[in-house]
């Protein structure tokens, strides 16, 4: 009689492996690794090297510094060049000459606006910063997921091939006792109908990894195979247990936060645009400087020598004038008003963004221990109860002491373990990742 394949259940340790190296930012380093495989640090680095909504958010910080140097723009002098008089009445045309003018105009900044523009210009860099290293590492936690989810996959798919395979091998076994009369045509029967069930559930396991696997391409603005050719993702890592305690989590969060450096961020912006909105209010008067050229007129004489007009000597006066506007247009503090309400705004949401991310982080926190705790459950206990009960099943099943429902009862029950402690090991990587976005948690 043929021995069935013992079927191991504690598969390769799964998600505890991809925790997200997210943390450990930035996720550029070097890392040595089979070159057959793809780690998670490396598919995290082609993310951040590739994506292209993250080059994208990388173009606003780039307008957001020009605009330094837009708000340092001083006002334009306005040069003034003409005829100031001409004569075009004819008879009078010798007896005067053409004057000429230039001119500068200079409009004085008061209230030191252009330092005003460039603080404003200045905090929405940073601003703009913190935005796009909070959309970073949001794109990093999602393709840290999409990452874990084909691991699990995968791992799910090679469960339920291994489940098929152990069927087959029941298949062949009850083929040879057909044949000796141990079992009957019934029997045979049904042990293939299962195997096909179990064929079934391998087909649908592999549409999922397939589709998970082409999820990754999502975040590489590339497809993975462009990036990676024929290497397969490397699901066998593994990651030291987070020890932090809630209290020291939540001080960082509150420090490091991307979310929360926004919002303060948006606060400062606020404030200086304040300042900004203050310091236009005030006038800036122009000041004028002109010369004006009148050639020298010649003497004009008659037939009798008599001057018949009224000669002069070339004439060069200089003007210095300042125009001061009437600031009626200050009466009304609409600017002042808005620039104020944001500030109020920006301190709320600094406020509500503060209160938040403690609940987050307190939340993220018993989630990801309740979660280790089942891990831990999983491989103290169920997976090798599961186990021995399935073999002992198998035996007796092979010695003629069980029925084929016991056995099918007893595989189903030992596949829906082992995939719900897949998705535990999911849900635990996932978790680390949650927490660690939360607080901003750096890996040592």
């Amino acid at each position: 009689m043929q021995k069935i394949k013992k079927q191991k259940s504690h598969g390769l340790p799964l998600m505890c492996g991809l925790l997200p190296l997210l943390l450990q930012l930035p996720v550029h380093a070097q890392v040595n690794v089979q070159t057959n495989t793809v780690s998670m640090q490396q598919y995290l680095a082609a993310v951040e090297n590739n994506s292209l909504d993250l080059q994208a958010q990388q173009e606003l910080v780039t307008s957001a510094r020009a605009g330094i140097s837009i708000a340092s723009v001083r006002p334009d002098p306005q040069l003034t060049a003409g005829i100031d008089s001409r004569e075009m009445y004819g008879p009078n045309k010798p007896n005067t000459a053409t004057t000429s003018i230039a001119g500068i105009a200079i409009t004085v900044e008061t209230a030191n606006k252009r330092g005003a523009r460039i603080q404003a210009a200045e905090s929405n860099v940073r601003l703009t910063e913190a935005g796009v290293s909070a959309y970073r590492r949001q794109l990093l936690s999602d393709a840290s997921n999409a990452f874990t989810e084909t691991c699990r996959s995968a791992m799910s798919l090679a469960r339920r091939d291994s489940s098929l395979n152990a069927m087959r091998d029941i298949v062949k076994m009850n083929e040879t006792r057909f044949k000796t009369g141990d079992i009957g045509k019934q029997e045979l029967v049904q042990s293939k109908v299962e195997a096909d069930r179990f064929a079934m559930d391998v087909t649908s396991a592999r549409a999922d990894t397939i589709n998970a696997e082409a999820q990754l391409s999502n975040f590489l603005g590339k497809s993975y195979q462009e990036i990676f050719a024929d290497r397969k993702i490397d699901c066998s890592g593994s990651q030291d247990e987070m020890t932090a305690d809630l209290t020291t989590l939540t001080r960082q969060a509150l420090e490091k936060r991307e979310d929360i450096q926004v919002a303060r961020s948006a606060s400062e912006n606020a404030k200086d645009n304040i300042e900004l909105a203050r310091a236009n209010r005030w006038i800036d008067p122009v000041v004028n400087l002109g010369i004006k050229n009148t050639p020298r007129v010649n003497a004009i004489q008659n037939a009798s020598g008599t001057v018949t007009n009224s000669p002069a000597e070339r004439s060069s006066p200089l003007s210095l004038t300042v125009t001061i506007p009437i600031p009626f247009s200050r009466m009304q503090s609409g600017e002042l008003s808005q620039a104020q309400s944001a500030l109020t705004q920006a301190q709320l949401q600094l406020r509500s963004t503060l209160m938040k991310a403690e609940t987050e982080v307190r939340g993220s926190y018993l989630q990801y221990q309740a979660a280790l705790q089942n891990i831990k459950n999983y491989k103290e206990h169920v997976l090798e109860d599961s186990d021995r009960l399935l073999q002992s099943v198998r035996t007796s099943y092979r010695k003629g002491a069980a029925s084929m429902l016991e056995l099918l009862n007893a595989q189903r029950n030992a596949d829906e373990i082992y995939q719900a402690y897949l998705q535990a090991e999911a849900t635990l990587a996932m978790a680390r990742i949650k927490l660690q976005q939360s607080t901003a948690y750096q890996m040592k």
